[in-house]
């Protein structure tokens, strides 16, 4: 896989894939430019070589030409972070399209139209990537947070570009953060999976059981590994189907000399409501009609003391129901312990939907080594998937 600091795209069209897939407000104002942000030293490589970056994204899940999904509302939120004026295209691709890149100066940046108001990005359609590929002499790929789609923009149209194709510069460090834990992590590696269900987890775990010295299961799927060793969990959240296999988890663990901890108390609430009353319960007592909610005092004790004494640490998933305030403490705490292990030297990585959320609402993403922008890619990549974004510039 070629880097974009391996060329000089000077004269040169660049078609860049990018995830500007951004929350918006009600009145079309962007809410989180982190993204934009994220793309922003692979725009800047090219347009300082003086090449014309064609930036191509899409945003959220349209239904053909849905005006509420254009990305014309977020040309000025790329354009305060790049500190550059943005030509807009209307079309993604065509004549029109053609001719604005045409008529392109080197340093200037270009964004298309929504990928998805076409369906045959989505289907991975051929004749569509041709097309794309038509808009720029190099094709570069920096949208990790798609790269496990097999789409026409983050795929396919690589196959046009066969040697002038590379990585950007977040695709890299994503990739390269992701190496840093499975493959080079220096020991002790700890895990810490939060969340609500082993189920989404059990791929992750199967895959990096081998590599890591430590596992901290926190969050709701816990209880399926109490319950499954007979503890009293009362309403709190459980897979009753997966207890086998939080079984064999745990002997999976012991066969590879892992670490496995467990909560061992939990603040639980007799209502699932910030205003609900509280308890500290043993996790394997827990009364009838009270349900776990967030990480006990003592189970903080033991998370401290693993996480301040490990060197690499993964955390995907929060350790309690976060978004409520009365619940949010362990996971702010686990976040407070990864801060000062990084700050004492430590590598730490934080991937996956709700620990991103939480990292962003507490104000950890400056405490912590890397953030993924990557949900459901990082997740793959965690189980051993070779991503179909990343393959293609590997072909």
């Amino acid at each position: 896989m070629k880097s974009i600091y391996q060329t000089n795209f000077k004269n040169q069209k660049v078609l860049v894939r990018v995830d500007f897939n951004v929350p918006l407000s009600f009145d079309k104002k962007v809410t989180d430019n982190s993204r934009i942000v994220a793309a922003k030293k692979t725009i800047n490589k090219i347009i300082n070589d003086g090449g014309t970056a064609v930036l191509m994204s899409h945003l959220g899940r349209p239904k053909g030409n849905d005006p509420e999904l254009s990305l014309s509302h977020i040309v000025k939120s790329v354009e305060d972070v790049l500190g550059k004026p943005v030509v807009f295209s209307k079309q993604t691709i065509g004549e029109a399209t053609q001719q604005i890149i045409k008529n392109s100066k080197p340093g200037q940046i270009i964004l298309l139209e929504n990928l998805r108001y076409h369906k045959e990005e989505e289907e991975g359609d051929n004749d569509f990537a041709k097309k794309l590929s038509k808009l720029g002499d190099s094709y570069v790929n920096d949208a990790f947070g798609t790269a496990h789609r097999a789409h026409a923009s983050t795929c396919v149209v690589a196959k046009f570009f066969t040697k002038n194709k590379f990585a950007g510069d977040l695709l890299l460090k994503e990739v390269d953060s992701i190496k840093k834990v499975i493959e080079d992590g220096q020991k002790p590696v700890l895990a810490i999976l939060g969340g609500a269900k082993v189920s989404s987890k059990i791929t992750i775990i199967n895959n990096i059981i081998d590599k890591i010295d430590k596992l901290i299961i926190g969050g709701g799927m816990a209880f399926t590994f109490i319950k499954a060793q007979g503890g009293k969990i009362g309403g709190s959240i459980c897979e009753n189907d997966k207890l086998d296999l939080a079984l064999s988890i745990l002997e999976k663990a012991k066969q590879n000399k892992v670490e496995v901890c467990l909560p061992v108390d939990v603040l639980c609430a007799n209502d699932f409501s910030n205003d609900a009353e509280t308890q500290i319960c043993p996790i394997n007592q827990i009364p009838e009609n009270w349900e776990g909610m967030d990480a006990g005092p003592e189970s903080l004790e033991i998370f401290k003391k693993v996480i301040e004494s490990s060197n690499t640490i993964l955390w995907n998933g929060p350790v309690g129901v976060f978004e409520m305030e009365t619940f949010s403490k362990g996971t702010v705490a686990v976040g407070n312990f990864v801060s000062k292990s990084t700050s004492s030297g430590a590598f730490s990585l934080v991937g996956g939907g709700d620990s991103v959320a939480a990292v962003k609402q507490f104000n950890f993403s400056n405490k912590v080594s890397y953030v993924s922008t990557g949900g459901g890619a990082m997740l793959e990549s965690l189980e051993g998937k070779t991503l179909p974004g990343i393959k293609a510039l590997e072909q």
